[in-house]
C-alpha cells in the first residue's frame, strides 16, 4: 500500500482540521501519540519493558507532552523511568496537564541523569514546526543523546531536523528509530534524512480520512491490522 507524506505545513492543517473541524482534541491526539510511543519502546526492547531504564528528554511544546504521556504509560507499565525537561521556559498548556500528572505520580525532572544509564532514549525535544538549527539549551543534549549507548527512539521526528525538507540541523538527533504520527513528513523520506531517522514507523493518532479527502490525498484504512506500522522505502516511494 502506497502511503501519501506531508508538508509541514500540510501536516499543520491536519492539526487545525482535527481539533477546530472533527472536535478531536490535542490531548486526544497527544494520548494517542504517547501510547503508541510507549508500545513502540515496549517492541523495541523485546517485548517485556517491566524494570527497563528509560530516559524521556522532553521539550517544552505538544511533542514534549507526547513524551511525557508515553512516560506515564511506561511508569505504570514497571518501566524505570527518567524525565528531564529540555529547552527551560514555560510548557504550553497541554504539556503543562501531562506534566501535573507526572508531578503527581512522584516522578520528577532529573536534568543530572546520565544518559549513559538509559538502555532507550526518547526524543521528545523537538517537534514539525522546527526550522533553522536547534537553540544552544536543546543543543547541548542533542549532542548527549547522539553520544549516549542506548537506543535513541525520536517521537514524530528527530529533534533538528527539518520535516519537509530532510536537511539537518547543527546538531540533529541520529535516531535508531522514529514514529512518526498520522502520516510521513516528506523531509522523513529524502535520502539526507536517513542517517538521522533510522527505522521508520508510523502511528495511529485517530484522524479520519474525511479529512484527508478536504486535503486532496487518498489514505486508506492503514492501521486496519495494528495501530503501529513499519514504513518501507523503495526507489523514492514509500510502502507498508
Amino acid at each position: 500500500m502506497n502511503i501519501p507524506a506531508l508538508t509541514t505545513a500540510q501536516m499543520a492543517e491536519v492539526d487545525r482540521l482535527m481539533i477546530e473541524e472533527y472536535g478531536i482534541t490535542l490531548p486526544q491526539m497527544m494520548e494517542n501519540a504517547g501510547r503508541n510511543l510507549a508500545e513502540l519502546t515496549r517492541r523495541l526492547l523485546g517485548g517485556s519493558a517491566v524494570g527497563r531504564t528509560v530516559a524521556v528528554l522532553c521539550g517544552g511544546g505538544n511533542n514534549g507532552g507526547g513524551g511525557m504521556t508515553a512516560a506515564r504509560h511506561l511508569h505504570n507499565r514497571g518501566v524505570d523511568v527518567h524525565l528531564i525537561r529540555v529547552g527551560g521556559g514555560n510548557l504550553k498548556d497541554v504539556p503543562s496537564r501531562q506534566w501535573r500528572i507526572l508531578e503527581t505520580m512522584g516522578l520528577r525532572d532529573e536534568p543530572d541523569f546520565d544518559l549513559s544509564r538509559a538502555e532507550v532514549i526518547l526524543d521528545a525535544m523537538i517537534g514539525y514546526g522546527l526550522t533553522g538549527d536547534p537553540r544552544p539549551n536543546v543543543a547541548v543534549w542533542i549532542e548527549k543523546v547522539n553520544t549516549a549507548p542506548g537506543l535513541v527512539l525520536a517521537l514524530d521526528a528527530p529533534s533538528g531536523l527539518d520535516t519537509t525538507s530532510g536537511a539537518p540541523g547543527r546538531p540533529c538527533v541520529q535516531a535508531d528509530a522514529t514514529l512518526t504520527l498520522a502520516l510521513p513528513k516528506t523531509g522523513l523520506l529524502t535520502p539526507s534524512a536517513y542517517p538521522f531517522v533510522g527505522d521508520l514507523y508510523l502511528a495511529d493518532i485517530s484522524v479520519p480520512p474525511e479529512l484527508y479527502q478536504r486535503l486532496g490525498l487518498n489514505v486508506g484504512p492503514l492501521f486496519s491490522q495494528d495501530t503501529i506500522i513499519r514504513i518501507e522505502h523503495e526507489q523514492g516511494e514509500h510502502h507498508v
